[in-house]
């Protein structure tokens, strides 16, 4: 007889990344209402019970998106003010309760941030960060007001002040810079069961917590004691006879890039931080981790058209200043593109249809080219592009873009061939494609290595820069070799 499974309990949270939207939605539908009642305010010469009744439906509205909200994991809360316009994220963020302000900070991104933090006053923001740990406030510090870090310094023990100077210190996109202090250290010569009693006396293990970091005397890292080791030893036995000498640890000066890399490849819950005497400072979690990840590939997708992240509701001269940049250089390629085309119009007058089959070219070039440059970027974003192997890399992707191009190119001399019945077009066209996919895939190795040798960001502008060899040389050699073969 098969037993009913218990109901859920109602305080069980299910993950559903819809409940997110469905929220958004909700709060959208109730700021629309909000808005009206408002216009309506403003626009009506009402009595004085019709205001009365007016006021009260804002206070309803406003109490509902404030029941919605609070009911919301931080980080949902955060999703619904990052979807808003800055006027309704402002209205939310009046709404949410000060006990979520906090968390809510530390989970928007920095463009939502800096604009909560500007409208709210000093008290709100110290009761709000007062509360966070070393490593938390200094996520935020660069965008708080200096009196206001100033204050919180003040609340702060000697240890947590020095922690958070320390963290400070290091520059963003290092392993210092998001490691958490937070973390349990014990002798290598007490007892298991000495640990266990120590761990009882604890309010509670930080977050992540699978392993427990054994030091000496002067904090210097002996090993790790993972917590199934722990209860599945006799209580007697003593942690140096059971603790693992084999652990990867980082150091505060790595880039988190790596260290990211690191907890994929080595399938990581946390390790620990390093200095270069060997005494441990902190450590990194997965959670740090999957930010990094997170937040690298959001980087990476901007990248690859010349944009930084920006507020999708940011003021249109924002979103000029971050966009323009990069589009009036691509205009600037297209008009040396065409001007290369430009120059080949009595081979265009003389033979109309390669007019309609230049764009295949330049196309096919520039998405062949785009896919070696996504894999040669996705391949120096974890590492495994080195001097030793580039040349074999770079021979590789050409002889993999070349039998592409045999086997496009046919396909392509077939069509040409098909609309203009004249068997030199297609093997022009031919031709031309194989030297135009070429070209795209050097220009997608070549471009990714060369602005990492002058440390720049691989992925900044690079379809923009590929576009513009594929389309300026697939028309010079598509035109060029119908000058010289079909004239």
């Amino acid at each position: 007889m098969t037993q009913n499974a218990p109901d859920t309990p109602a305080s069980v949270r299910r993950l559903d990344p819809e409940d997110a939207q469905l929220a958004l939605a909700r709060v959208q539908e109730l700021l629309h209402h909000h808005e009206a009642v408002d216009h309506l305010v403003q626009q009506q010469d009402s009595d004085h019970q019709s205001n009365l009744v007016e006021g009260f439906l804002q206070r309803q509205h406003e109490d509902e998106i404030t029941a919605l909200v609070d009911d919301l994991h931080p980080a949902d809360i955060a999703f619904i003010l990052e979807s808003l316009p800055n006027e309704e994220r402002q209205l939310i963020w009046r709404l949410v309760g000060a006990e979520h302000d906090a968390d809510v900070l530390l989970e928007v991104d920095d463009w939502v941030r800096e604009s909560l933090i500007e409208s709210m006053n000093r008290q709100d923001l110290v009761a709000a960060t007062e509360g966070m740990d070393a490593d938390e406030l200094a996520d935020i510090a660069a965008d708080l007001p200096p009196d206001v870090v100033s204050e919180v310094q003040k609340g702060l023990t000697v240890e947590e002040r020095a922690r958070l100077i320390e963290a400070m210190g290091y520059p963003e996109g290092s392993v210092g810079a998001i490691m958490d202090f937070e973390m349990v250290r014990v002798r290598d010569d007490v007892s298991l069961e000495a640990v266990l009693r120590y761990l009882r006396r604890l309010p509670e293990l930080p977050d992540h917590t699978d392993q427990i970091f054994v030091v000496d005397r002067a904090d210097k890292l002996l090993g790790t004691l993972s917590l199934s080791s722990l209860l599945v030893n006799e209580p007697d036995v003593v942690v140096r006879s059971v603790m693992s000498t084999d652990y990867l640890s980082l150091s505060p000066q790595d880039e988190d890039a790596d260290a990211a890399a690191a907890f994929e490849r080595y399938d990581l819950v946390s390790a620990p931080v390093v200095d270069d005497l060997g005494r441990l400072l902190g450590r990194v979690t997965i959670a740090e981790a999957v930010d990094v990840i997170r937040e690298d590939s959001d980087e990476q997708a901007l990248s690859r058209a010349g944009m930084q992240e920006e507020d999708i509701f940011a003021p249109i001269l924002m979103a000029l200043r971050n966009r323009a940049p990069w589009l009036l250089l691509n205009i600037g390629t297209a008009a040396v593109a065409s001007f290369v085309a430009s120059r080949f119009e009595e081979t265009v007058s003389a033979i109309v249809v390669l007019a309609f089959l230049m764009s295949i070219v330049a196309g096919i070039g520039g998405n062949s080219g785009n896919q070696t440059m996504t894999l040669i970027i996705r391949a120096l974003a974890v590492g495994r592009v080195t001097a030793k192997n580039f040349w074999q890399l770079a021979k590789r992707e050409l002889l993999v873009t070349f039998l592409v191009g045999m086997i496009g190119s046919l396909v392509a001399a077939v069509f040409a061939w098909a609309i203009s019945r004249s068997i030199p077009v297609a093997l022009v066209m031919m031709a031309a494609m194989i030297c135009n996919m070429l070209i795209g895939a050097c220009v997608g190795v070549i471009v990714p290595l060369v602005r990492t040798r002058f440390g720049k960001d691989p992925a900044m502008g690079s379809s923009v820069l590929l576009t513009f060899a594929t389309d300026t040389l697939g028309f010079f050699i598509f035109l060029g070799l119908a000058t010289l073969f079909l004239l």
